[in-house]
């Protein structure tokens, strides 16, 4: 691709134009910096709260993949945010020299720096971070994201307590994929990088291999090929050629110290991690439920429920009025919000049909770790179906996946209330939830028990703050009789409410 041919109108990341950052942020001292982008603190001008802004001035941004890789990142960011345990992203401003991410301040210094200072960590407290780590890595690979650098400059302390809060950061290199689809592009950093991605012919796999060099780091202190230095630095090329030599050959030493003070058990899940088969390599979910990571030592015999099944099964046990208001909500999200989800529907509709069938939902959450039974997943699909045509479209599929922090904006909530309360009384009256009901093609409601379970003051319609505490509400405020199947589904489920390119964050 060539660069920019001076006189031509100049590229943009972002399909819309922004505010000024400025307006709305002061920028403060610099935080970090890496190969592509400048990290700042900024303040809120408004609230006075303080973030990190992470900017990538476009002069770096050579050819149109560049610019493409960073609208990637911003819309896997969205996918991702609402994770615990990863960097939430507040917004997004661009202007003609630089594209700047504002996001969660992560005050406690990156996991590199702790181990450096630390030495290495005890059994316990490596057990803890790598189970968050491959906690993350599990999120991303259920949401249909490959991270492709994960190393301990990329996870960042939110404070510098010792208990502080580990977050993943940095989704610069990340990729939506498919399962099955295999990359061929070397990316990622020498000491972590999977013998698989140094034969350009790799998927998701790859990120188990890198979180178990991390594991070996923690443990010792030093990683597991090419021990001989260590520095997140450029090293020089014959030093790279060491240790893709050691990756794709070396033996891993358990021989030095401090390894024989060290458990069988941390030893066997490094062995399983490290397996240079990514066919044979534990899963991201097998790491979780291996018996040195689970502080009962034995491992759980149900599995974890991936993101997408979580968010389904929480979205079975809501009202119809909730469904609604979801589906509206979804369709005002931007599109950096939500490209994410798009790619993750383009997953499971396999046939590009533009819905999702049963047998297609099945297989897509069988692909993601899912052990429901054909009934269960007969009444996921009922749930999210919520036209009755008996497929899943894109819009039923947004609004059933959607993370639930996203509808608790009060300007979502607005907006959604605003959509129901046709004549703008301030009121959502039986009419109106009729009209709308009609609008999405929904028979069989019983309007009057669905008012009066939200309707607290008991005048016949639904207020503002009625409307919203329903949203709110972990349960989605369920009618006991309109929902008792999908209830019954919840409680069998046990729904519950809570569902390399140095773009470094602290660098």
């Amino acid at each position: 691709m060539s660069k920019t041919s001076s006189g031509a109108k100049p590229p943009t990341v972002l399909p819309y134009q922004t505010p000024s950052l400025t307006e709305h942020y002061t920028i403060g001292k610099r935080l970090g910096q890496g190969q592509f982008g400048t990290t700042y603190l900024c303040i809120h001008k408004p609230t006075g709260q303080q973030y990190a802004c992470k900017s990538i001035p476009k002069r770096k941004l050579i050819c149109q993949e560049d610019y493409d890789d960073v609208w990637r990142e911003i819309q896997i960011m969205h996918h991702l945010s609402e994770h615990t345990h990863v960097v939430r992203i507040r917004g997004t401003y661009e202007d003609q020299l630089s594209v700047h991410l504002v996001m969660e301040l992560c005050e406690g210094g990156e996991l590199f720096d702790r181990i450096v200072k630390k030495g290495h960590y005890s059994e316990r407290e490596a057990a803890k971070l790598i189970k968050t780590i491959v906690g993350v890595v599990e999120a991303c690979h259920s949401l249909g994201v490959m991270h492709r650098d994960l190393k301990p400059e990329n996870f960042l302390f939110d404070t510098v307590e010792e208990n502080a809060a580990l977050k993943a950061t940095d989704f610069g290199l990340s990729v939506f994929y498919k399962p099955g689809e295999s990359f061929s592009d070397v990316v990622g950093s020498p000491y972590y990088v999977a013998p698989e991605v140094l034969r350009k012919h790799y998927g998701p796999e790859a990120d188990v291999w890198s979180a178990g060099v991390i594991l070996y780091i923690l443990l010792s202190g030093v990683p597991p090929f090419w021990a001989v230095l260590f520095l997140p630095t450029l090293l020089p090329p014959e030093t790279e050629m060491g240790i893709f030599r050691q990756i794709l050959q070396g033996k891993i030493d358990f021989d030095s110290e401090p390894w024989p003070a060290i458990s069988e058990s941390a030893k066997d899940l490094i062995r399983k991690m490290l397996d240079r088969n990514p066919k044979r390599r534990l899963t991201a979910h097998q790491v979780l439920c291996h018996p040195w990571i689970v502080d009962d030592t034995i491992a759980p015999e149900k599995p974890l429920d991936s993101a997408v099944l979580s968010r389904l099964k929480q979205f079975s046990a809501m009202n119809k009025l909730k469904k609604m208001a979801l589906r509206v909500i979804s369709e005002r999200l931007s599109e950096e919000e939500i490209g994410g989800l798009k790619e993750l529907f383009k997953m499971i509709d396999t046939d590009n049909s533009g819905t999702i069938t049963f047998e297609e939902l099945k297989d897509g959450l069988k692909r993601v770790g899912s052990e429901l039974m054909e009934s269960e997943i007969k009444d996921l699909m009922d749930a999210a179906d919520i036209d009755n045509n008996g497929t899943i479209d894109y819009g039923e599929f947004l609004a059933a996946t959607v993370h639930l922090n996203k509808l608790e904006r009060e300007e979502n909530l607005v907006s959604a209330f605003t959509f129901f309360d046709k004549d703008g009384s301030g009121y959502i009256t039986i009419d109106e939830l009729q009209q709308a009901c009609k609008e999405f093609g929904l028979s069989d409601v019983h309007l009057d028990e669905m008012i009066k379970e939200i309707d607290q003051d008991n005048d016949g319609q639904i207020d503002y703050g009625e409307f919203a505490a329903m949203m709110r509400k972990g349960n989605g405020g369920i009618g006991r009789r309109t929902m008792r199947r999908t209830i019954n589904l919840g409680d069998a489920l046990g729904v519950t409410a809570n569902g390399s390119k140095e773009l470094n964050h602290f660098k």
